[in-house]
């Protein structure tokens, strides 16, 4: 499968995607200010969990990678 998803762990080629975002240090934290955003890829037979660091920019990448096929 050029391009697509395979669990590293598994072997599984299905997938979901989820984003969340982090504080990245002591002032991020007090004010509050989630900095760093991450995309999930998790595989849906064993749920294993990849993250990707990513800026807002370069989240589109990540998906378009793993849904080529």
């Amino acid at each position: 499968m050029a391009g697509g998803y395979k669990c590293p762990k598994c072997g599984n080629h299905t997938f979901d995607t989820s984003e969340f975002r982090a504080t990245g240090g002591i002032l991020t934290k007090i004010f509050d200010i989630q900095s760093k955003r991450f995309t999930t890829v998790i595989c849906r037979h064993c749920r294993y969990t990849e993250l990707y660091q990513a800026d807002q920019s370069s989240l589109g990448n990540i998906f378009d990678f793993f849904t080529r096929g």
